[in-house]
């Protein structure tokens, strides 16, 4: 059995656009510089722009959202307070504060810091020193927390982003992809909402010291309240950044680019046209037949498909000739069918971007079939099963 797609369906909303079962590949309809570059829309979670997505990359200081998850998560649980301290140890002074020449909020050494300021000196200052007196302070050590947010990575669907350390500093084996790095902001920002508002303080002031937020595109006017910046040697200068316009919001992850100059430039472009250059529009209404599979051995020869609630897509405002779609499932259906079934899912692809998925699940059910019926449908499968 294997993956087939369903014939070309109904009409769409009035607009002559067909939704074809086999499209070549479409070219981008946005060109980056950043070598690699995802960027979806929060509210739906629709991919708009994919290129080199999946590639594994060192997180650099872009680490520290998993860290900042594993800190939220542990106060959304009741784990731990914004008023509880954490004593800045030697290690965390030495590696992460001013002796280490890195980021760093300038902790005094053996103080006792507030959670709220601690998290504040990441999200802000993007501090090492905050982040190893996080991880001391929650697990013993870096090593044993830099295990908890890999852990907790799995327990949020990232499957490749693996983390050595707290910090996003250079290590063996640290990974994560611009993907799963867009994932991981969308998911701060959909279940942390009193937490996430720190990623858009324009400063912050510790032991005196007062410094900007390292987000280039906080000043530029353009929506954006988020996230991270990072820079490695093997995957050049990225950011994970997020910009609410006009009632949406779009979120994105990049790599790749040659110094932090073209890193802020590339990213300002890319939000930009993300969130001026689609439009949502419902294609299907709740309980509206989206199309049909093929039946196997059942009292019909097909059954139909319908999703749980309504189908929306973002359609590009322009080049909408490069918005196709397509049926796929499993096929054909073996009888008996029951109705709610899950079935197949309608893909939808902007460009050679797979852009969305939605499941569909049958519409009806379907009884087993007459012997004759059923003797037919064996003979279809010997003559063109061969062909899927």
């Amino acid at each position: 059995m294997q993956l087939r797609a369903f014939p070309p369906f109904a009409g769409f909303l009035g607009l002559a656009l067909l939704l074809l079962c086999l499209v070549p590949a479409q070219a981008q309809l946005f060109e980056t510089k950043a070598t690699q570059a995802f960027m979806i829309d929060a509210d739906t979670g629709t991919v708009l722009f994919s290129k080199d997505a999946d590639k594994p990359i060192p997180p650099a200081s872009m680490a520290k959202l998993m860290t900042m998850e594993v800190v939220f998560n542990a106060i959304k649980s009741g784990r731990l307070k914004l008023d509880d301290t954490f004593v800045v140890s030697e290690n965390a002074w030495r590696k992460g504060g001013a002796p280490s020449g890195t980021s760093t909020m300038f902790a005094k050494l053996k103080s006792a810091i507030r959670l709220e300021d601690l998290i504040q000196g990441v999200t802000v200052q993007a501090a090492n020193d905050g982040c190893i007196v996080i991880a001391e302070g929650m697990a013993g050590s870096e090593d044993s927390f830099a295990a908890q947010m890999t852990e907790r990575a799995r327990q949020i669907g990232l499957k490749t982003s693996t983390f050595v350390n707290s910090t996003g500093l250079p290590a063996d084996g640290q990974q994560t992809t611009v993907r799963e790095l867009a994932l991981l902001a969308l998911h701060l920002w959909r279940n942390y909402p009193d937490f996430y508002r720190y990623y858009g303080l324009k400063d912050f002031t510790w032991n005196k010291i007062s410094q900007r937020n390292r987000n280039p595109l906080l000043a530029m006017d353009i929506g954006a309240d988020g996230l991270a910046v990072g820079a490695s040697e093997v995957s050049g200068f990225g950011i994970v950044a997020s910009v609410g316009h006009n009632g949406t919001r779009v979120i994105m992850a990049m790599s790749g680019l040659a110094n932090d100059k073209e890193r802020a430039e590339e990213a300002r472009k890319l939000l930009d046209w993300g969130a001026r250059s689609f439009e949502k529009t419902e294609i299907f209404a709740k309980d509206e037949v989206v199309g049909e599979a093929q039946v196997f051995g059942g009292a019909k020869s097909g059954v139909t498909l319908k999703a749980k609630g309504p189908i929306d897509i973002f359609l590009p405002i322009t080049n909408r000739d490069k918005l196709t779609a397509r049926i796929v499932y499993t096929g054909p259906v073996a009888a008996p069918v029951e109705e709610g079934q899950p079935v197949g899912a309608l893909r939808v692809w902007i460009g050679d971007t797979l852009s969305q998925e939605t499941p569909l699940f049958a519409a009806e059910s379907i009884g087993v079939g007459t012997l004759p019926q059923r003797a037919l449908d064996a003979v279809k499968e010997l003559a063109i099963g061969w062909l899927r």
